[in-house]
């Protein structure tokens, strides 16, 4: 894989994602960050060499299901898996996630492992 977008507003999650992917030992050649949608569709726009995004739910300014919303106007489920990060642990949220368009999400609190299942498949 090379590149992924963390996109979390709260700076100490976004660095704790961090840790735990190279925990679960995968492979990235490059993080960037955002911190909430509005900041995250910038990226994709400025960097279009980004291949996988994971994304909080809750977050100000541009919440994660719109985000996601605006990333598939663009990109399909193959050409930029979204994984989504939440804390939101009710079946509705992560069901209009999955029907927005996520390939796949992980809830608050994640260990390597259920990081790692989450992106099986989805990182080369």
């Amino acid at each position: 894989m090379k590149k992924m977008l963390i996109v979390d507003d709260s700076a100490t999650m976004r660095k704790i994602i961090m840790r735990v992917l190279r925990q679960a030992e995968i492979p990235v050649s490059d993080i960037l960050e955002a911190g909430n949608g509005k900041e995250g569709l910038q990226r994709l726009v400025a960097d279009p060499d980004i291949a996988m995004v994971l994304s909080d739910i809750n977050m100000p300014e541009m919440n994660g299901i719109d985000f996601l919303k605006a990333i598939r106007t663009r990109r399909d489920k193959t050409s930029l898996p979204v994984v989504m990060i939440t804390t939101e642990g009710g079946e509705a949220m992560l069901q209009t996630a999955m029907d927005s368009g996520a390939n796949g999400y992980v809830t608050k609190p994640f260990t390597p492992d259920s990081i790692r299942s989450a992106l099986e498949g989805l990182v080369g």
